[in-house]
């Protein structure tokens, strides 16, 4: 097990063009309390399991109510027996990638999920991936490795976004 001070892991082959579209730790000059995620539900998607446990125990620390899956199957059930949530999910998956599942999502009735926001969290770093990631549904884009800290300005930002489209 990892400390939750690692760095979130990535595929071995580095994007060549680096891209930071979600908070930078540097950007994070909020109050604690607002990056509060005390209740915030999130479903977490990644394919590699020590991922997956570093975002779970760094988000579940600062209060959020986590859910992990390991594809995107195993997220679209969570979603249908939980309810309204966040969702932080991979890009590059085997089988159904994120793309196939914030398509899936954003095909979803409103009042099944169909408006959850949502953030992609991933090594494609480019440019076009950040585009492609928006295009698909997502509302933020960020790149791996994550720090903690924004890891949770990220999930903030998405609690944010929820709260705006009441």
């Amino acid at each position: 097990r990892r400390s939750p001070q690692a760095r979130l892991p990535h595929p071995p082959a580095a994007p060549t063009l680096p891209l930071v579209t979600g908070p930078r730790l540097e950007d994070v000059d909020e109050e604690p309390d607002s990056l509060s995620l005390k209740g915030v539900r999130v479903i977490v998607v990644d394919d590699e399991p020590d991922a997956r446990e570093l975002a779970r125990v760094v988000l579940s620390d600062e209060g959020a109510v986590v859910e992990v899956a390991s594809t995107a199957g195993e997220a679209l059930a969570i979603l249908a027996r939980s309810g309204p949530c966040l969702l932080v999910s991979d890009i590059g998956m085997p089988g159904r990638d994120g793309y196939d599942l914030i398509r899936a999502v954003r095909s979803l009735p409103r009042d099944r999920g169909g408006d959850t926001p949502a953030a992609a969290l991933t090594a494609f770093a480019r440019v076009e991936d950040r585009r492609r990631a928006l295009a698909a549904g997502y509302q933020l884009h960020a790149t791996k490795p994550v720090e903690p800290l924004e890891l949770v300005a990220l999930v903030a930002s998405l609690g944010r976004v929820a709260r705006s489209a009441i």
